[in-house]
């Protein structure tokens, strides 16, 4: 089979491997989609947990192609999507149901061969059905997943006005994830033309392009989408008092905010951050297959598994109105 290796920062290549043989708990997938995330952007640079050589790709559905001898949920042909972060349920964290911070922490894609691969393996209780939703909206289930444990960890209420920075894909869920519930006004901020137009097609209430346009101390519930440190630092300009930051954005590793401290103090802020998901996959999958949340809008580009380098590399430079960019390695 074919994979994207990356063997050490800002190297990788297409190989050819075997095609991976299941352990007796193990479902072997063909891969149907994979989403490129900003986390594989990280760790093709050398900026997020794992080592090296990596094969990433954790946003991704396909079919059973093969079952392990004790697996017993799953059976070739069956559509399903993944879990990338897989947890030991047995550490002190765990046992707290903080499976996300698991002290035995391994993950799909980052530690573990991921999907940007034609066949990829996975413990059989790191899987699950999406039945008949179509896969690239499967490959959507894993981010979605991760905006819903953030949103909740908002606590966004109903009636609430909620300023949202970023439009790409990521501030796209968690503007219609706001909205259900209950964001009674969403205000994005997004530079890029084409995804401010596209927010605006989502139902933001106002679409501003300039942060500078943001009202200050006017919003109960302030979300960064972007993991840029500027944006960042500035967050705390545009809460209430008593209001909430959600720092929901991947930024660089090494780098540090700044806030006012004084600031923090007096407005009396909730500064949250998030870390991927807590057994939010199966709520992702129902608001897929209900409609609402609508990803179909979000993917830009579908690319062959030849072309992973050029689709991160759109990404990055922003250019051809780029949003999600769907790899399908079968082409």
């Amino acid at each position: 089979m074919k994979s994207i290796q990356i063997s050490q920062p800002n190297h990788l290549a297409l190989i050819d491997v075997p095609i991976p043989q299941p352990r007796a708990d193990e479902v072997l997938i063909c891969v149907q989609a994979s989403g490129i995330c900003g986390t594989d952007i990280h760790i093709f640079h050398g900026e997020f947990l794992g080592g090296y050589p990596c094969v990433p790709g954790h946003e991704f559905s396909g079919v059973v192609e093969q079952a392990g001898a004790a697996v017993t949920r799953y059976h070739p042909g069956d559509r399903v999507a993944v879990e990338p972060n897989i947890a030991c349920n047995n550490c002190a964290n765990c046992l707290n149901n903080r499976q996300n911070f698991c002290l035995n922490w391994t993950a799909v894609g980052v530690t573990r061969p991921g999907g940007m691969a034609q066949y990829v393996l996975v413990p059989e209780n790191a899987v699950f059905s999406i039945g008949d939703l179509p896969f690239e909206q499967g490959a959507f289930v894993e981010p979605l997943s991760c905006v819903l444990h953030g949103s909740q960890r908002a606590r966004i209420r109903i009636g609430d006005r909620v300023a949202l920075l970023g439009a790409g894909p990521i501030g796209l869920l968690l503007q219609q994830v706001a909205r259900l519930q209950g964001a009674a006004e969403i205000t994005v901020v997004e530079r890029q033309p084409a995804r401010a137009e596209t927010a605006a097609t989502y139902g933001a209430d106002r679409v501003l392009t300039d942060l500078g346009d943001l009202e200050a101390e006017a919003y109960d519930v302030v979300i960064d989408a972007t993991g840029s440190i500027p944006l960042m630092s500035r967050t705390i300009d545009f809460a209430r008092p008593g209001g909430t930051v959600l720092l929901f954005g991947v930024p660089p590793s090494g780098k540090k905010i700044e806030f006012e401290a004084f600031q923090v103090f007096h407005k009396g802020l909730t500064i949250l951050s998030s870390f991927t998901s807590v057994r939010n996959s199966y709520q992702a999958v129902a608001l897929l297959h209900s409609g609402q949340v609508d990803v179909a809008g979000l993917i830009s580009h579908r690319l062959p598994l030849e072309e992973f380098l050029h689709g991160m590399e759109l990404i990055e430079q922003g250019r051809e109105r780029v949003m999600k960019v769907m790899i399908l390695p079968g082409i």
